[in-house]
């Protein structure tokens, strides 16, 4: 247990990272912040529900306490844009998705306030992230890392029309083997959509993570919301989530049966 993360250990050589998992927001910056940014409607919803089942199944599984409206955990610290012409969100956001305001007037984060929040709650993840995958390689001698998320259908900030249900990303062929990429086209996604290195081609988490040189696979999914819940409304939807999820239980044991592989 951290005061920032909670990081569950597995028996498998797999580690499923959701940083953008966390709503809480400390007081002391939630006193700066919009009525609407302290309901952190931008929150990657329920990837602790939609995942429960990978604890038995042996994952290993880290995931924050605090919104990604806070810090975004999967943002290179020293500000490189993800997606060079594309819009996208900061280190620490000022704007929500709609591009709304997340802070009063005047309030957004000075420069000393970013780098107390790097040291606060982005080192020690990523800290977690690094020591825990080179334990499951000094185990196993190979990890894998799933980077879970999910998004909104509809987000006209970042993408066009309605997202495909699956969007995996591999930062175009560079963070996991092409084998594996093989192995999780040839799983049986129906009714659902999917695409590989669209809109979504991996944040930093999996970039910088993935090298598959060293034994050290990682891969994104960004899932559309609407998979799992009544779009806009964040709450959970047990009978969508119910079908949704043996596909993930299938991805998931994927990468566990790659992970295992000599």
């Amino acid at each position: 247990m951290s005061p920032s993360y909670t990081l569950i250990k597995g028996s498998v050589p797999l580690l499923i990272s959701m940083p953008h998992n966390g709503e809480q927001i400390p007081q002391g910056i939630a006193n700066n912040m919009t009525e609407l940014a302290k309901t952190v409607p931008d929150t990657d919803w329920h990837k602790d529900k939609l995942y429960d089942f990978a604890k038995a199944m042996g994952a290993y599984i880290i995931m924050p306490k605090y919104s990604r409206y806070v810090i975004d955990l999967n943002r290179d610290p020293d500000g490189v844009d993800l997606y060079p012409g594309a819009n996208s969100t900061e280190l620490c956001p000022t704007t929500a998705f709609d591009l709304s305001p997340l802070y009063l007037e005047g309030r957004q984060p000075n420069t000393d306030e970013v780098t107390q929040r790097i040291k606060l709650y982005w080192q020690p993840y990523h800290e977690a992230v690094s020591t825990t995958i080179n334990a499951i390689k000094d185990e196993f001698g190979k990890a894998v890392l799933l980077e879970a998320h999910s998004i909104l259908s509809h987000v006209p900030r970042f993408f066009e029309g309605q997202l495909p249900d699956f969007n995996f990303g591999t930062a175009n062929g560079t963070s996991c083997s092409e084998q594996l990429i093989t192995e999780i086209n040839e799983l049986d996604f129906a009714p659902y959509n999917k695409i590989t290195n669209g809109r979504f081609k991996g944040g930093f988490i999996t970039r910088q993570y993935g090298s598959p040189k060293n034994n050290v696979h990682a891969v994104q999914l960004e899932l559309s919301q609407h998979t799992y819940m009544n779009e806009p409304n964040p709450a959970y939807d047990e009978q969508l989530a119910s079908q949704v999820k043996p596909k993930l239980k299938q991805l998931v044991q994927c990468l566990i049966d790659f992970a295992q592989q000599k």
